[in-house]
């Protein structure tokens, strides 16, 4: 296309334009200058090209789907390691995406009712802002004694008094082998001064579950049923790794069952805390359900609510 170029003069510029035919492809005689302007056709293609670009961005990026990717799972599990020392196992983990899951639908409700507007909070405030929207939608059922003891029964686990073991450990310096602790618990039981030689060490009101933690379920066992008073050489577990404990039960107290009628205003609160939480999980549910929640990591099952299609790179 012949055009005036900057740098030429107009009389050169009339020589090479004045007898050009109009047509298709070339400026026509008598356009304003400007039109003919190198500069301004590269603003409109950029225009263009940017327009298209943000469309295609709008269809790729469908903020009706929900990509719950690798990134989730490596999170989850780095932060579930710092809290509790391990990995977590399959059903912890899918507990964690569901949270984050939930976490998600919630935020993305929140900017949709605009509460984040006007406010320089962090995600985790527009997911407060919007679960407060639900809890305003939240009512409780009518609960008579009859309907919470019920509840109270099926939660005895929380209310009833496990029984506890006293027991002590004596702890010889160095690295004893059980051949070494074998022999130090025979001369403990023969007559000799409990500390003699060794640490003593007491533990008092222990309940089961907090034998299998810290020590195994076959510690728990071995100790629950040994006799009182008698030293023994046990077996232990701690984090993955046996060992060998000189150690004696001292005292065992027997499990005592919860009273319903003390402990009422407890259950009371209790069942509230529980009734109202599973029906904010279930209208963040239900909520979920006009989402697409994709999946991108491999065989990661999907958690309740939203709707799924199955797709083989692991979009529900």
């Amino acid at each position: 296309m012949s055009m005036t170029m900057p740098g030429t003069t107009p009389a050169t510029a009339s020589s090479k334009t004045s007898d050009a035919p109009s047509g298709p492809g070339r400026a026509r005689r008598g356009a304003p200058a400007w039109l003919r302007e190198p500069l301004l056709h590269f603003l409109v293609l950029g225009g263009l090209l940017f327009g298209i670009d943000q469309l295609l961005t709008r269809r790729a990026d469908d903020p009706m789907q929900i990509v719950v990717g690798p990134e989730v799972d490596a999170e989850a599990r780095q932060v579930f390691a710092a809290s509790r020392g391990r990995e977590p196992d399959a059903k912890e983990l899918q507990a964690l995406r569901q949270v984050w899951l939930d976490n998600e639908i919630l935020y993305r409700e929140g900017l949709a009712l605009q509460l984040d507007k006007g406010d320089v909070a962090i995600r985790e405030r527009v997911i407060f802002k919007s679960l407060s929207v639900i809890d305003a939608g939240v009512k409780l059922p009518p609960a008579d004694d009859a309907h919470l003891k019920t509840w109270f029964d099926a939660h005895r686990d929380k209310y009833d008094d496990p029984a506890r073991f006293d027991f002590e450990e004596a702890v010889l310096p160095g690295d004893a082998d059980e051949a070494a602790l074998r022999a130090f618990v025979a001369k403990l039981n023969g007559g000799a001064s409990g500390d003699a030689g060794a640490g003593l060490r007491v533990f008092k009101g222990r309940p089961h579950a907090n034998l299998v933690q810290s020590y195994g379920g076959d510690f728990a066992k071995a100790l629950e049923g040994s006799p009182i008073g008698e030293w023994r050489v046990f077996r232990t577990m701690e984090g993955g790794h046996p060992g060998w404990r000189a150690m004696r039960l001292a005292a065992a107290t027997p499990a005592r069952p919860g009273d319903f009628a003390v402990l009422r205003g407890v259950v009371l609160q209790d069942w509230t805390d529980a009734t109202l939480s599973e029906q904010r999980s279930a209208a963040v549910r239900a909520l979920g359900g006009k989402y697409r929640i994709r999946f991108d990591a491999e065989g990661a099952p999907a958690p309740a609510g939203g709707a799924r299609t199955a797709g083989k790179d692991g979009e529900q």
